[in-house]
């Protein structure tokens, strides 16, 4: 079974926003724009039987839209940087969502998630790129900002073994709405 994890799309226009901030920066593997993604939950590698208890409960998730902006640019990795992202703006309705996914994996007999969440989409994963480039980088373009989108569903992702950035596909997805 491939890895499976929840998430939110990036719509189109927003994509190709982000994909302006591409370039200029040593050492950077850029992400393709139909790549980005909110993660919600990183699931991992699981059984056929473990993958459809996930779709299960994560069909049953009742919770209304939102909007969310992305708001600046950062990285991931402290003095040894690994990854450019765009944070994702403070939002009660994201991480509420986020939340219940946490308990509806746990629920199943997946381990907690070990780190702090942070919403953010991923830009780049950097190899060999020096603090120095990724501050540079960071100076010229970390104001970044969109407007708020909708999220009207979530969708349950896989992803091949690989280094990272995909292919992603959409295994399922699960609407938001007020009823």
């Amino acid at each position: 079974m491939p890895r499976l994890f929840s998430g939110l799309e990036v719509p189109s226009d927003v994509g190709l926003e982000l994909s302006m901030q591409r370039g200029g920066l040593p050492g950077a593997r850029w992400i393709t724009p139909d790549h980005y993604h909110v993660t919600l939950r990183f699931i991992g590698d699981v059984d056929e039987v473990v993958a459809q208890e996930i779709d299960l409960a994560l069909s049953r998730v009742r919770r209304g839209p939102f909007e969310m902006r992305l708001d600046g640019l950062t990285s991931f990795g402290g003095r040894k940087p690994r990854a450019i992202v765009s944070t994702v703006a403070p939002s009660p309705a994201l991480l509420e969502l986020q939340h219940e996914h946490e308990r509806l994996m746990q629920r199943i007999g997946l381990e907690p998630e070990g780190r702090k969440y942070t919403p953010h989409v991923t830009l780049a994963r950097l190899r060999d790129s020096s603090s120095r480039d990724v501050a540079e980088y960071l100076a010229a373009r970390g104001l970044f900002r969109t407007a708020a989108f909708p999220v009207t569903r979530f969708v349950l992702f896989s992803a091949r073994a690989s280094v990272g950035g995909g292919p992603y596909v959409v295994e399922a997805s699960y609407p938001l709405s007020a009823a």
